[in-house]
């Protein structure tokens, strides 16, 4: 088996230096993105790069009898017409929380691309990533739906500009955010080894934390500090909503994302090992 690692930061109660909870754009644009379309077309080969010949493209849902609003034709709404409780400003992009479910399917449509990023020579690697984006999206709807004792959310970084855009061309980010109070018998999310039988009983006399997931950026937009603003927002919101603590694990051998997470303020708790896998878990002491 390999070895895994818990980290941990611990942070003032106000917000790190030069890194306001809610930004406000300077007028100065920082960045020049790259159209979305490059992206896309590369990596959904049903929707047209070309948004006057687009058809609306709907994945094959895993649960046909749940409702869905998928239209990706639809076009992005303004950031002061979207009624977001948090915002964090940046270059020419914005952090929020997911409002439409066309943002919900391309946060999961990030995350199929990142899961199959080295199998991209699979003949059905694009057929593989529509039913893992399908299930995900199905199942992140459920998760941010459902606020009986944990509260779930899901941020973007969009776009933040004057071109008129779809909303799945404006989306190039996505992070999840979970607050809760730990269960009977968890010393710290995601704690690997049995699972006693009364561990989905909250602790409400307990402390509650925040658990940071599914950490994502697509491949033409990184490096632009769009990850570091993303989890610098959810860090936020987590202790808004009473999060004493922040947990995120990372595989020992990524690097990229260790220093990611060692800049925001991440620091090392806990060490532990899985099935041929070894994992950093990483904390911040809010």
């Amino acid at each position: 088996g390999g070895r895994g690692v818990l980290l941990r930061r611990r942070l003032a109660a106000t917000p790190m230096k030069d890194e306001p909870v809610i930004s406000t754009n300077s007028g100065k644009e920082e960045m020049i993105a790259h159209s979305v379309n490059v992206a896309r077309k590369a990596s959904i080969p049903s929707v047209s790069s070309n948004i006057s010949n687009r058809t609306p493209v709907t994945p094959t849902p895993l649960h046909p009898a749940e409702p869905s609003d998928l239209r990706f034709n639809r076009l992005r709404p303004s950031i002061e017409k979207s009624d977001c409780k948090y915002t964090r400003y940046f270059g020419r992009y914005v952090a929020r929380e997911a409002i439409m479910d066309e943002e919900y399917w391309i946060a999961a449509w990030l995350r199929a691309e990142d899961h199959y990023e080295d199998q991209s020579g699979d003949r059905y690697v694009e057929s593989f990533k529509r039913k893992f984006a399908s299930q995900e999206f199905h199942a992140l709807k459920k998760r941010c739906g459902r606020q009986v004792g944990e509260k779930y959310t899901c941020f973007v970084a969009v776009k933040n500009d004057d071109v008129t855009r779809t909303v799945v061309n404006s989306v190039v980010g996505t992070v999840d955010l979970c607050v809760r109070h730990p269960l009977h018998g968890e010393t710290y999310p995601a704690e690997p080894g049995n699972t006693p039988f009364y561990s989905r009983i909250y602790q409400p006399d307990q402390p509650k934390f925040g658990y940071l997931t599914n950490v994502c950026v697509a491949k033409y937009a990184r490096r632009q500090g769009i990850a570091s603003n993303m989890l610098l927002l959810a860090i936020d919101a987590a202790r808004l909503d009473g999060a004493e603590s922040i947990y995120i694990h990372v595989h020992k051998d990524n690097l990229p994302a260790r220093r990611l997470y060692d800049h925001v303020g991440f620091k090392v708790y806990i060490i532990f090992f899985a099935k041929k896998l070894s994992f950093f878990h990483l904390v911040i002491k809010l």
